[in-house]
């Protein structure tokens, strides 16, 4: 019997709780490294990232160390029309808030930024497949964000291993990534 995303989701947060931080942090240094030396990564002058959640690949030191390298970094703000929209941070400490459902993202006020001058966008999971399909967290933000997006625009997921399953269940509005980088 093939399971539900509300049931790969729930069984999938409950062994991202349950993983030791100190396992955790040093398997996103990995994934960092792995994304960092991406030539897609590299020759990227705009970056969007997320702030990590409890649990998830954390993407902080990603955030600074990017801003450190000179690119210019975006993360995604909520909006009450259900939307995502990627404004532009310059230091991770002054320019972000908690923000809907408690994800960190930038402050109202902070420069949005057009996704087609994007060189590279960073999207959060609960899990993703062998496909590249990822189930979030289930409000479909980044679905109707990517499916937005213009054709051939990069995007890549972090995921720890165990968060990469054979197989997802999937619907007609769930947009696969173009890569996803583990540990």
């Amino acid at each position: 019997m093939r399971k539900t995303k509300k049931q790969v989701r729930t069984e999938v947060l409950r062994r991202l709780k349950a993983q030791a931080r100190g396992k955790a942090e040093k398997k996103s240094e990995t994934i960092k490294t792995k994304l960092f030396s991406l030539p897609e990564f590299k020759k990227s002058k705009i970056v969007m990232l997320f702030a990590s959640k409890t649990g998830e690949v954390s993407t902080y030191r990603m955030i600074d160390e990017a801003l450190e390298m000179g690119k210019r970094v975006a993360l995604p703000r909520c909006t009450s029309q259900g939307t995502l929209v990627p404004r532009e941070i310059r230091n991770r400490h002054k320019d972000l808030e908690k923000g809907a459902y408690g994800v960190y993202e930038p402050r109202r006020h902070k420069k949005p930024i057009r996704p087609d001058k994007i060189g590279l966008i960073v999207v959060p999971g609960v899990a993703f497949d062998t496909k590249k399909t990822r189930i979030g967290r289930g409000k479909g933000y980044y679905d109707r964000f990517l499916e937005k997006l213009p054709l051939g625009k990069i995007t890549i997921g972090l995921a720890f291993k165990f968060q990469v399953l054979k197989n997802l269940p999937k619907d007609s509005h769930d947009v696969p990534v173009s890569k996803v980088i583990t540990d």
